[in-house]
């Protein structure tokens, strides 16, 4: 099965990280993630990202930093990258259920998908 590249933005207002809560008829319905999505054929992670954000949140990306952690989801093709963000605006959900911001602590007590879950556990 072929890698299918995504990118997670880590986006921080203070100490918070901005979240999303998964849809519930998508994969991992109901879960919270860092927001972001599939990076399109020929596409940056930069353009990814600025594309993903201004779809899903409304948000007018900065700047696009270090990848801070890659994993393989582990029920799908899905190799997600997660990467420092800088936005502006305030969000708006239009791809997820809700959204939030979380200090780092309080994501342990959050249903985060796989994957974010792992990065939060080991890098927040």
């Amino acid at each position: 099965m072929d890698e299918i590249p995504v990118v997670a933005a880590v986006i921080r207002r203070g100490s918070r990280v901005l979240l999303g809560r998964r849809p519930a008829h998508k994969r991992y319905g109901g879960l919270w993630e860092f927001p972001g999505g599939k990076i399109d054929e020929g596409e940056t992670d930069h353009e990814a990202v600025e594309r993903e954000l201004t779809e899903e949140l409304g948000l007018e990306t900065v700047s696009v930093g270090r990848v801070l952690f890659e994993n393989r989801d582990p029920a799908d093709p899905f190799l997600i990258r997660f990467v420092e963000v800088e936005v502006t605006g305030d969000p708006t959900p239009v791809e997820h259920a809700e959204i939030g911001w979380f200090e780092p602590d309080a994501l342990k007590d959050l249903e985060l998908a796989p994957s974010d879950a792992r990065f939060a556990a080991l890098h927040l």
